[in-house]
C-alpha cells in the first residue's frame, strides 16, 4: 500500500448535443437526404437546417418505425405482467417511493443536430419557432460522478509476485450499520446475485483486469474509452470475482456489461443496455451533467445533477423501467438541493410537457437514486464525517432514494492501492463520489433478485425496490452542516432488505 494525496477531477466531457424532438402528431421522418415529407410541408424546416449546414440523426436508433415497434413491446408486456411498474403516486412521505405513471415518451420523435454548426443556441431559437417541434435545447456535456483521484504514479510502484487479498479492507461487505451486509447474503442461495446482469452506462472499463475475468459481458453499444479506470472500479465494486485475491463484488455471479456513451448518447446508451438486458436486470448510470445551478464560470463539479433532468433521458429510463429493468442513477456531486425552486423552471427549448422529475409530486423517471454518504470514521485510518451523514459534495433532496459510501471504497482500478506497470493488476482504497455510492445499491438489488429468484419468485420492479430500499436500512445521520433533512436516505442492509423482499409476491 502506498501514501498518497488527492486531487480534485477536471470532469472529463463529452461535447454539448442540440437535441430536437418532433410533435409525435406530425409523423416526421429522417432520410439520408433529409427530413422525408409525410403529411407535413417539411420545406421551411429543411431550409432552416440547410442554412445552419446541420442535418438530424434519430437518437435512439436507424428506423422510426422499429422504435415504436419496440416501445409498444415494452408497454404490452408490462400489461401483460398484470402488475405496473409504475403505481399511481398517491403519497409524498419518505418511506414510500413515488413512480410514474406507466406512459413512455415516444421515442422516435427524438433527433439530434449533426454537422459543423457554428451557433447551436441561435439553431435551437429557429427551430422551436417551427409548428413541427415541440422542443430544441441544448444537452451539456455528461461527465462521471467522480470527485478525487490519487496523484501518485502507479507506474512507479513495486507490486509482488501475487496480489495480496484486499477484502479485508471492504469493509462495506460486513454487516450494518458500517456495511450493506453483502457477506449475509452471500451465505443465502442466489445471494450473490446469479441470473441477473447489469449495464453501466460511462465512458469505459478494463475487462482484462485480474480480478474481473469471470462473467464479464464486454461492451455492448458505443466506444471503450482508453481512460477507463472508473468503470474498472465500478465493475469491481458490483461484480468482482470470488478468487483468493484483490477484492471480491458485492454480487460476484452476476454478469456485468458496458454500454458507453462516448460516441453516442447517454440516453442511446440507456436504451442500448435495455435493449441487451432482461426484466429484473439493472442498469447503472454513472453520469451528471452541469444543472441550472452551475456557476459561471464553472467549479468543479459545484451545480451538477443527474441525468433525468433532461427529457432525452428520462425518456429512456422510462423505456427501461417499463422494460421491468431495475434503473440506478447516481445522485451527482453538485452539493444541491434537488428539491430547489429552481429545479421545476422549464428551460429554454424544453417541451411544454416537461416536469421537473426530482419534484416527488411530478411523474418520475422510476430510477432509485443514490446519493453519498460517510464510511465509518477510521477506515483506512481516515475520518470524513459521521458514519451515514451527507459527504458535502452530494445532491440530496426528497427525491434521493438510498445511499451508498461516497469515499474510502476498495476496489479495482486507479493504482493507488496496488500500481505497477500493468493496469490489469490496479487497486484503489479512495474510489469515491456518488460514483462509488451508486454501484452499491446495484450489488444490493442483484443479491435480492438472485435470492428471490432461488425462492422461485419474480425479480422485483424498480418501483419496488426503491420503497424497500426507504423502509429498511441503516437510518442517515446527522453530520456537521448536513443535518438529516439534507435527505440522502438510509444506507442498505440485505440482512433486513431480503426477508422484506421475500415478503412480497
Amino acid at each position: 500500500m502506498s501514501e498518497f494525496l488527492e486531487e480534485v477531477i477536471t470532469p472529463t466531457e463529452t461535447e454539448s448535443r442540440l437535441v430536437v424532438i418532433f410533435k409525435t402528431a406530425s409523423v416526421v421522418k429522417v432520410n439520408a437526404r433529409g427530413l422525408e415529407p409525410a403529411n407535413e410541408d417539411v420545406a421551411p424546416l429543411q431550409a432552416v437546417l440547410d442554412r445552419h449546414k446541420a442535418s438530424l440523426t434519430l437518437l435512439f436508433g436507424q428506423d422510426e418505425n422499429r422504435l415504436r415497434r419496440d416501445q409498444a413491446d415494452v408497454l404490452g408486456a408490462s400489461a401483460e405482467a398484470g402488475e405496473s411498474p409504475n403505481p399511481a403516486e398517491e403519497f409524498d412521505a419518505d418511506d414510500t417511493a413515488p413512480s410514474n405513471d406507466g406512459n413512455i415518451p415516444d421515442l422516435a420523435s427524438f433527433y439530434y443536430v449533426d454537422g459543423e454548426v457554428g451557433n447551436l443556441e441561435s439553431l435551437a431559437a429557429e427551430l422551436n419557432q417551427h409548428d413541427l417541434v415541440d422542443a430544441a435545447y441544448i444537452t451539456p456535456p455528461t461527465s462521471q460522478p467522480l470527485l478525487l483521484k490519487s496523484v501518485t504514479s502507479p507506474e512507479d510502484m513495486e507490486v509482488p509476485a501475487i496480489t495480496p487479498n484486499f477484502t479485508s479492507r471492504q469493509i462495506y461487505l460486513g454487516p450494518a450499520p458500517g456495511g450493506v451486509d453483502a457477506k449475509y447474503a452471500h451465505t443465502v442461495p442466489g445471494g450473490r446475485g446469479e441470473g441477473f446482469r447489469v449495464g453501466d452506462v460511462e465512458r469505459g472499463w478494463r475487462f482484462t483486469h485480474e480480478d474481473l475475468r469471470v462473467l464479464q459481458g464486454g461492451v455492448i453499444s458505443g466506444t471503450n474509452a482508453p481512460d477507463n479506470s472508473h468503470g474498472t472500479a465500478v465493475c469491481g465494486v458490483v461484480s468482482g470475482d470470488v478468487n483468493n485475491i484483490g477484492i471480491l463484488g458485492i454480487a460476484p455471479d452476476s454478469v456485468f456489461y458496458g454500454s458507453s456513451y462516448v460516441g453516442n448518447s447517454v440516453a442511446a446508451a440507456i436504451k442500448a443496455a435495455a435493449d441487451r438486458l432482461r426484466s429484473g436486470d439493472v442498469i447503472l448510470l454513472e453520469v451528471h451533467r452541469p444543472g441550472p445551478n452551475t456557476p459561471n464560470p464553472p467549479s468543479g463539479q459545484k451545480g451538477y445533477i443527474a441525468v433525468e433532468w433532461w427529457p432525452e433521458d428520462f425518456a429512456a429510463i422510462r423505456y427501461a423501467v417499463n422494460k421491468g429493468i431495475v434503473v440506478v442513477e447516481a445522485a451527482g456531486n453538485g452539493e444541491e438541493n434537488l428539491n430547489a425552486a429552481i429545479y421545476n423552471t422549464r428551460p429554454a427549448g424544453f417541451p411544454n410537457s416537461w416536469r421537473n422529475p426530482f419534484n416527488v409530486l411530478n411523474p418520475s423517471s422510476g430510477a432509485i437514486i443514490v446519493g453519498a454518504g460517510c464510511p465509518p470514521p477510521g477506515t483506512h485510518g481516515r475520518n470524513h464525517g459521521p458514519d451515514r451523514s451527507r459527504l458535502s459534495f452530494s445532491n440530496y433532496g426528497s427525491r434521493v432514494d438510498c445511499q451508498g459510501w461516497g469515499r474510502e471504497v476498495t476496489t479495482t482500478g486507479y493504482g493507488d492501492l496496488q500500481g505497477g506497470q500493468s493496469a490489469d493488476l490496479w487497486y484503489t482504497d479512495i474510489f469515491n463520489g456518488t460514483s462509488s455510492a451508486s454501484p452499491m445499491a446495484v450489488g444490493v438489488v442483484l443479491c435480492v433478485q438472485g435470492v428471490r429468484k432461488k425462492k422461485n419468485k419474480l425479480p422485483l420492479s424498480s418501483a419496488r425496490y426503491r420503497t424497500l430500499l426507504r423502509q429498511t436500512g441503516s437510518p442517515q445521520q446527522a453530520g456537521p452542516g448536513a443535518p438529516v433533512s439534507q435527505r440522502i436516505g438510509n444506507r442498505p442492509d440485505l440482512r433486513k432488505l431480503i426477508p422484506a423482499a421475500l415478503n412480497l409476491p
